[in-house]
């Protein structure tokens, strides 16, 4: 019996050759590496969009940080980075559409628990200039506190949150087997940040706190990228409105037959670009709303959350205020998606109507050149006829200036009765001539 061979070089010799994105998909389960948080942690978190952002800006702005001025581009094309500080660490994460930059470091002692709305900014390890100059344009910005504290007392622990937030309405929910509480107002302050607040026992691992802040920064994040789509589902509203009404007046003026069809062709083809062009430059974002919908439904199952008497959870909360644009950005994308295949089937009615009109045109027109051909094969009947006529003519009269020349020179003839005497035989000769000169034609053809 003999040992299984798992080394890459031994593996390479068993299998087929590897399909190209064989190691950049199997990787990507490690692309983005869970975050490990030590308690207590403050952890300053910013997405930025990053449409016209290359990584290579991106780059020149890590290098500010200390000691990374020779940070290499190459290590942003795996789309993560965490460099590592003395008291603090800095991540950096690619998305699509936006940029994530995290900064966990120790929460200050005047932030715990007990303080009444602490300056947590006071304590920023990186340079308010740093954080300014990030390049793109701020979608999520969060002050994301970790605090130990004793969860058995739940009315304390919650006047104590209060405080914290300024005494402000707060949104709070048990964190899975009520290992933790998350506590936020969904609010931005006056500094331009929201805050959130998570309250763990002490003991709590630095991975069960990274996996907590990664779930809550990640579920506000989607939440703001899916309301993108809904300012643009409200200016669209009035556009459709008119585009349906527009549809509507010209299947009337199609059935009661009471415009040309160029002007109804003219009016549908104008439609028909503004309806597409509003596709071409919606579609993507009401379908990343949706998938971006699709990830908060399931960061919010993933807090696996339970209610703390007296207030909302933050799921419930969340769930109830971002519903109704998802349900209104939906509603939008199908609106503007039948709209075109109304507008397709509105063309092929007047493509058939144009066809049948075109048909009846056609046939009539053949008709037409029917009745032109026949009146032309007549009148060509008749110029033939006259044509032998005169042909015979032209010949009999020949044959009399031959007789007459044979008589002058002594020969015993008449002229005049030999002449007359050939003409059906002449006639004849016409007649069949010109039908074998036909025949040669209808061949040729």
């Amino acid at each position: 019996m003999t040992s299984r061979q798992s080394s890459p070089s031994a593996s390479a010799t068993l299998l087929p050759p590897d399909d190209p994105l064989r190691t950049t998909l199997h990787n990507e389960v490690h692309a983005r590496p869970s975050a490990r948080v030590r308690l207590p942690a403050l952890i300053i978190y910013v997405a930025v969009l990053n449409a016209g952002v290359t990584r290579e800006q991106e780059c020149d702005h890590l290098r500010r940080l200390p000691g990374q001025q020779d940070l290499p581009l190459d290590s942003l094309h795996g789309n993560f980075l965490r460099l590592r500080f003395e008291g603090y660490t800095v991540k950096w994460e690619r998305h699509t559409e936006f940029t994530r930059y995290s900064i966990v470091q120790a929460l200050p002692a005047s932030a715990r628990l007990g303080a009444l709305e602490p300056a947590l900014l006071s304590a920023l390890v990186v340079t308010p200039d740093w954080l300014r100059s990030l390049p793109g344009r701020t979608v999520a910005a969060v002050q994301l506190a970790m605090i130990s504290g004793d969860l058995f007392d739940e009315r304390a622990l919650m006047d104590q949150a209060q405080a914290w937030f300024g005494g402000r309405t707060v949104v709070a929910s048990k964190l899975g087997d009520e290992h933790s509480w998350a506590l936020t107002e969904f609010r931005i302050g006056a500094d331009g940040f929201e805050r959130m607040l998570v309250i763990a026992p002490t003991g709590t691992t630095e991975t069960r706190a990274g996996r907590i802040s990664q779930r809550l920064l990640e579920l506000e994040t989607y939440r703001l990228m899916a309301l993108r789509g809904l300012p643009v589902a409200k200016q669209l509203a009035p556009m459709l409105a008119e585009a349906e009404g527009t549809l509507a007046d010209i299947t009337a003026r199609l059935e009661q037959k009471s415009a040309s069809d160029q002007e109804l062709l003219d009016t549908l083809v104008s439609l028909a670009a503004r309806v597409e062009r509003a596709t071409a430059e919606h579609v993507y974002r009401f379908s990343a709303t949706l998938a971006y919908d699709t990830l908060v439904g399931q960061r919010i199952t993933e807090l696996r959350e339970k209610a703390i008497p007296g207030t909302q959870t933050i799921g419930v909360f969340m769930q109830r205020r971002l519903s109704p644009a998802i349900a209104t950005v939906a509603a939008t994308a199908q609106r503007l998606a039948s709209l075109s295949e109304r507008v397709s089937r509105t063309s092929a009615l007047l493509r058939t109507r144009v066809d049948i009109a075109t048909e009846m045109q056609n046939q009539q027109l053949l008709e037409k050149l029917t009745r032109g051909q026949e009146l032309q094969l007549r009148l060509q009947s008749t110029v033939e006829g006259l044509s032998i006529a005169a042909i015979s003519y032209y010949v009999v009269s020949l044959l009399l200036y031959i007789g007459k020349a044979l008589k002058g020179a002594g020969v015993p003839i008449d002229p005049e009765i030999s002449a007359g005497a050939l003409i059906p035989l002449v006639l004849w000769g016409v007649w069949s001539t010109t039908r074998r000169i036909h025949a040669k034609l209808y061949i040729g053809h």
